[in-house]
């Protein structure tokens, strides 16, 4: 299944839940999430742990920021996110800063995290056509 990017960011004035049965990569036992943003902040939002430990990811719609990027899921990930339709799917890539001098910025476009709009279900997906990406897509480049 291709997915678009036709429907703009929605503006949750409250955190989101979202569930993540499988977890993230690296934290396969933490199953909900909170998704929440700062006005100041965006296209930057946040994805948080929920539960005793605190940890936060940043994340980004490609929406306008990644030229070509076209998601095609495999049909079990459709299925098991009961997405029927594009306009259902939220997609967002999972940001990481690297520590060293200077810091740079990096968006894994392999894995992004797929969330069902309605349900509020998610995973994190690796696509059917990954070979055309990178898990370390630069988010800026020098011009």
């Amino acid at each position: 299944m291709k997915v678009s990017f036709d429907s703009p960011a929605s503006a949750e004035a409250a955190p989101q839940l979202i569930r993540i049965p499988g977890g993230l990569v690296g934290f396969p036992d933490h199953q909900g999430f909170e998704l929440y943003y700062s006005e100041d902040q965006l296209p930057f939002r946040w994805l948080r742990l929920v539960g005793p430990e605190s940890v936060d990811f940043v994340v980004i719609e490609p929406t306008g920021l990644i030229p070509d990027y076209e998601l095609e899921l495999f049909d079990e990930d459709a299925a098991f996110l009961e997405i029927a339709d594009a306009a259902d799917t939220l997609v967002l890539n999972i940001v990481t800063v690297s520590r060293a001098q200077p810091p740079t910025a990096t968006v894994n476009l392999v894995g992004p995290v797929i969330i069902n709009r309605r349900t509020g279900l998610a995973k994190q997906v690796v696509l059917a056509n990954h070979t055309r990406y990178s898990a370390r897509h630069p988010l800026v480049t020098a011009g």
